[in-house]
């Protein structure tokens, strides 16, 4: 079993995921030294890591420097990697490290606070989705595209850590209730309790916007 985080230990198992997973393959390329299997695995996951980490800290250029904090790690560790994951369970494994550490540099300064305006080309459209059909409503007005999005980022932000991760593996990256529990180091059953409670809080924080267009305040951790 693969040592968690950006610890590269082997596995009994490394042939299996080599055959599975093509990011794998080309993290083995990386390995044997393939520059341009680097660039690929970059090209490949750039935007969705920035996704993930600008909705974990919160301000945008601060993602864009841990999206690059987090492949300066992938790149060190390349020769001693030994696939015991599928390679984005390993990557955002490390994204959520470093989050991890840039949240409490930032809580040490008392820095910590919510930029929802900056979204650039970034959809949280599976946010929105999810967190609209969590409320289980339809809002009284038609609701503007950015508008959406800053309301949805603004709850999302309000979700305690542990929540928000879950939620953005599980709809930015699509990943299973074992894979995000890979991530995270909890058990599968934790993982789907952390995703209902998330929901109970997106409906809550939303529902004074769905029904009066009210901004979500903030919502109990």
């Amino acid at each position: 079993m693969q040592t968690r985080g950006d610890d590269l230990t082997g596995s009994p198992s490394e042939d299996s995921y080599e055959v599975r997973d093509p990011d794998v393959r080309l993290m083995l390329k990386v390995r044997s030294g393939d520059a341009g299997a680097f660039e690929e695995l970059v090209l490949r996951y750039q935007n969705r890591l920035l996704a993930v980490l600008e909705h974990l800290v919160g301000k945008r250029d601060l993602a864009e420097d841990l999206t690059q904090e987090v492949f300066l790690r992938v790149y060190r560790a390349r020769e001693r990697y030994t696939p015991g994951a599928k390679f984005s369970t390993w990557l955002f494994t490390i994204a959520n490290n470093v989050a991890s550490n840039a949240r409490r540099t930032l809580a040490r300064r008392r820095e910590v606070h919510v930029e929802s305006s900056r979204s650039g080309s970034l959809s949280a459209d599976p946010l929105a989705q999810m967190a609209l059909a969590a409320s289980g409503q339809m809002p009284n007005r038609q609701l503007d595209h950015s508008e959406t999005r800053g309301i949805v980022r603004a709850a999302v932000a309000n979700l305690n850590e542990r929540q928000r991760m879950a939620v953005l593996l599980s709809k930015f990256e699509d990943m299973s209730y074992a894979d995000i529990a890979e991530v995270m180091k909890l058990s599968p059953q934790a993982v789907k309790s952390l995703l209902s409670r998330a929901r109970g809080s997106l409906r809550d924080a939303l529902s004074p916007y769905i029904q009066d267009g009210q901004n979500p305040g903030k919502t109990n951790r």
